[in-house]
């Protein structure tokens, strides 16, 4: 392929990683969103925590659906047209969120908020491992770190952004108000399909990933299922898992201000990205001239581990502010599972990726059984779930990465 890029030769990734960059940042920007909309609608619609938390379900349940799709979609049309088509999936989605405010639909917000995922999922799809490939595998996690910063900014940004142009704090927002602010987001989104189709983003491949070059790969060279491969299946649940106490450090810090009656409850959705924006400058300096990608996961995973104890032990006043070091241990764990998983994959690369994707759908069950935890034994009982999900991680960087066949 005329534009393609060599990924042992070229070294000049800046504008690519810019380009990426920013789409990282919608992404954290349109997941973001739903830790605005969570406390919103358990307001306004009256509903339970278990039923607002749904949103992030039918969000998360997406990448469940559309994962494997996604990686046929990029193989036949390429990275760059896939990240297009993904925007437009976006601005369709964001689009229902105005009707089913005026109608007070929790149903049509939920199916909102499931075409929004099937956007994040194609673009997940195509910007994690473009950016995993675009260089050497054991320097990954320093470019994903990058990624992750520009990715956990936007989470914050989108609560905030909305704060601005409704005016209002969100304990008095009316449903309807949301209507000039998701406008916006549409306009944005569009823009940034444009900017994805028209940029000359090379398009990558993988070592081994062609036929011609398999002998590149020979641990990969004689498989023939993606199920031959543990240490990708393996990294699938930890990815599962990670995904599900991500978003739980993210997604409910403005919900668990509110129950600790803190005023300005959407200030404190600044916590965890802050914790993670401190991991992933970490992961940029050490990674990998200091420390590898497998041990930056053993000593997050352990920083999480303690983060989720003193949540659940501590105060509830100020329990709160242990969110960032459960946050500071997720920083790196998605830079440093991707490349652990994806290493050795050779020509089943892209299927690799599909399942990795597919794994994000923790995002959907494990924030859902939060909600139903929170409702059943209290909000900070309910961060409990978030400990034996980050021994499972903690076990998959000791081990379970090295497992081969």
């Amino acid at each position: 392929m005329a534009n393609s890029i060599s990924i042992t030769k070229e070294k000049n990734y800046l504008f690519p990683i810019v380009i990426i960059g920013l789409m990282f940042f919608a992404i954290g920007f349109a997941l973001g969103i739903n830790s605005y909309l969570i406390p919103l609608l358990n307001k306004a619609l009256k509903v339970s925590s278990t039923e607002s938390y749904l949103v992030l379900a039918a969000t998360f349940s997406a990448f469940l659906i559309f994962g494997y799709p996604a990686s046929l979609i990029i193989g036949k049309i390429g990275y760059k047209k896939t990240m297009a088509l993904s925007f437009l999936m976006f601005a369709v989605g964001f689009y229902l969120f105005i009707p089913s405010a005026q109608m007070e639909s929790l149903p049509l917000f939920l199916f909102a908020s499931f075409l929004s995922g099937m956007g994040n999922t194609f673009l997940q799809a195509s910007v994690n491992p473009y950016i995993t490939i675009l260089g050497p595998m054991e320097s990954a996690a320093k470019r994903m770190s990058i990624m992750g910063i520009s990715n956990k900014l936007a989470w914050p940004i989108a609560p905030l952004f909305l704060s601005l142009v409704i005016g209002k704090s969100v304990k008095d927002v009316q449903l309807t108000d949301i209507t000039l602010p998701f406008y916006i987001i549409i306009g944005v989104f569009i823009l940034l399909g444009v900017l994805a189709l028209v940029s000359p983003l090379p398009e990558v491949k993988a070592t081994g990933e062609d036929a011609d070059s398999a002998e590149d790969c020979p641990y990969a060279a004689n498989k023939t299922s993606i199920w031959q491969f543990p240490h990708l299946l393996l990294g699938c649940l930890a990815l599962f898992l990670y995904v599900g106490v991500e978003t739980v450090s993210l997604g409910t810090l403005v919900d668990y201000a509110q129950s600790l009656n803190l005023p300005n409850a959407e200030l404190y959705a600044w916590i965890a990205p802050i914790g993670m924006v401190i991991g992933y400058i970490c992961g940029i300096a050490f990674i990998p001239k200091y420390i590898s990608q497998a041990k930056a996961l053993r000593i997050c995973s352990i920083l999480a581990i303690f983060g989720s104890l003193m949540v659940v032990f501590a105060p509830a006043a100020i329990s709160i502010w242990f969110i960032l070091f459960m946050a500071l241990g997720c920083s790196l764990m998605w830079p440093a599972l991707w490349p652990l998983a994806m290493t050795d994959l050779g020509k089943f690369t892209k299927a690799g990726s599909s399942l990795l994707v597919i794994a994000i759908v923790g995002g959907a069950l494990i924030p859902t059984a939060y909600g139903f935890l929170k409702d059943t034994y209290g909000a900070q009982n309910a961060y409990w779930l978030c400990i034996p999900c980050f021994l499972y991680i903690l076990y998959y960087a000791l081990k379970g990465h090295k497992i081969r066949n």
